[in-house]
């Protein structure tokens, strides 16, 4: 009678699909950076410049992210309020409308973009 092993190869078939979908969104997450920055709104260029990216791994799913620590980014990204008639010394005038509209930059270069995303991981796992 012939003795036959069976060896799972499960945890090598899982550290493999991290490591790609790692790899490939990183890959995502440059080109979103990229989508961002030539989106975002300069004044003095500390918004763009703080726009930046990464992944995250954990609790079995991989992710990227883009953003930004400026404090006033969200501001930015989706508009406020202010008070019409209060004189800002910074920008030497005093504010008119009593709503800023955002200029989003952060969203438009993920939403914009997921067909693209989509090809970058299927070509990541297909290599």
């Amino acid at each position: 009678m012939s003795k036959v092993d069976i060896e799972s190869r499960a945890d090598d078939v899982m550290r493999y699909i991290y490591q790609q979908g790692e790899k490939a969104m990183l890959a995502v997450a440059m080109q979103a950076e990229s989508y961002a920055k030539d989106l975002c709104p300069v004044d003095t260029g500390t918004l763009r410049n703080s726009i930046t990216h990464g992944v995250i791994v954990g609790n079995g799913e991989v992710s990227a992210v883009v953003g930004t620590n400026t404090e006033y980014a969200p501001f930015v990204e989706l508009g406020h309020s202010q008070q019409p008639g209060r004189y800002v010394p910074a920008i030497k005038k005093r504010l008119k409308a009593s709503f800023v509209a955002g200029k989003p930059f952060i969203r438009p270069s993920i939403e914009n973009h997921v067909d693209e995303y989509t090809e970058m991981i299927v070509r990541e796992f297909n290599g």
